[in-house]
């Protein structure tokens, strides 16, 4: 169960750094593209972009790990109150968890009692069944923001290589756009599969909203210039 629940964080901060490291820097990109004639102001703006949005993807992710570390000890030290101040309680609340899986009363009240011989299990068991809360892995913030910092600087450097292979800025929108098309083609059908969305139209959203957002930043760009 820990190692599922591992895994599950770790593609969940894949996600979110790879989505918006190839929506983000692509749409800059873009967005300059119609408003400026050197590939070098391009690729200036955009690995300054990638720094300061690893940084601060990076940073949220920490913090929202430090979160749910720092809310999950606080519920922690009240349910171990709860159990010495008001155990009949708790005792209610345990069956009224095993009622919701059809057990007869007895059988509520006869595991309820076991339970409680062991205070540990028996708040450990209130966490995850009343609160719905799983103790985060003590390096969760950690790494969570190495995960989406690393993520989002591949996913923002893919679309930003084709200006270092172009002339021009509008030769270099064209041949990012074409590979930044299909890393969130290829983004969105793993990211659906590994979900278990239907991976075809879970890899069309994604590529349809990174092209949007990419679209419109030109088109205000150049509208502007």
């Amino acid at each position: 169960m820990e190692n599922h629940l591992k895994s599950s964080d770790f593609i969940s901060d894949i996600v979110i750094g790879m989505s918006d490291g190839l929506t983000v820097p692509f749409a800059l990109a873009a967005g300059l593209s119609g408003a400026v004639d050197n590939n070098n102001i391009v690729i200036t703006a955009g690995i300054a972009e990638i720094v300061a949005g690893c940084i601060a993807m990076g940073l949220g992710g920490y913090l929202a790990g430090k979160t749910e570390q720092h809310h999950y000890e606080h519920e922690l030290k009240r349910e171990y109150e709860e159990v010495e101040r008001v155990p009949e309680k708790e005792l209610e609340e345990v069956k009224e968890v095993f009622a919701d899986y059809g057990l007869s009363p007895e059988s509520q009240h006869l595991i309820a009692v076991e339970l409680s011989k062991d205070k540990d299990k028996w708040v450990d068991f209130m966490m995850k069944f009343e609160l719905g809360l799983e103790k985060p892995h003590p390096n969760r913030a950690r790494n969570s923001a190495l995960t989406i910092g690393t993520s989002y600087i591949v996913g923002g450097l893919l679309p930003l290589t084709a200006y270092f292979f172009t002339s021009n800025p509008i030769d270099g929108l064209l041949l990012s756009a074409i590979i930044t098309t299909i890393c969130l083609f290829i983004f969105g059908y793993f990211k659906s599969k590994v979900t278990g969305q239907p991976p075809i139209i879970g890899a069309l959203k994604v590529t349809l909203i990174g092209l949007v957002a990419a679209g419109a930043a030109f088109g205000i760009a150049k509208a502007i210039s």
